[in-house]
């Protein structure tokens, strides 16, 4: 590969979200109960394993068990009447490994769902915006001491 490729390749690059959330339109609805199934529904559809392997995972980490039918029901918008309890919830991100369904309850307050790595990060970032909020307040304190002279 040319040098003019790679540095074109590099250019294009662009840094994966560090923030996974449902395609717009994908969890859409009128009510919560509705967003909730659908993001349940797609959840199950794109996350590479069978509902009966899904429901499998769930049962296992929650020690009780948790059926295809029930799965199917917590998916439908049909079936209001069987919304999904936070404890299977909790089981169907464990499962699914889906950081999407964390982020699509974060999300209304304002919140973000992001992985623990970059927490590190983000307080150094915190710091560096405090220290140049100290630096700006002892340059007013010292320009006002200057003007007392």
């Amino acid at each position: 590969m040319s040098r003019a490729a790679q540095q074109l390749s590099l250019l294009d690059w662009a840094p994966p979200s560090p923030v996974a959330r449902y395609e717009d339109g994908a969890v859409r609805s009128q009510t919560l109960a509705g967003r909730v199934c659908r993001a349940v529904a797609t959840t199950l559809r794109e996350c590479g394993s069978d509902r009966e392997t899904v429901a499998g995972r769930m049962s296992a980490f929650l020690g009780a068990p948790i059926g295809v039918n029930a799965l199917n029901a917590y998916a439908s918008e049909a079936r209001l009447d069987r919304m999904i309890s936070l404890a299977r919830f909790v089981a169907l991100i464990a499962a699914t490994r889906d950081r999407r369904l964390l982020e699509m309850v974060a999300e209304p307050f304002g919140w973000a769902v992001i992985d623990r790595k970059y927490l590190p990060l983000i307080e150094l970032t915190q710091v560096r915006a405090k220290r140049r909020q100290l630096a700006d307040h002892q340059r007013r304190l010292e320009r006002a001491m200057k003007g007392d002279r």
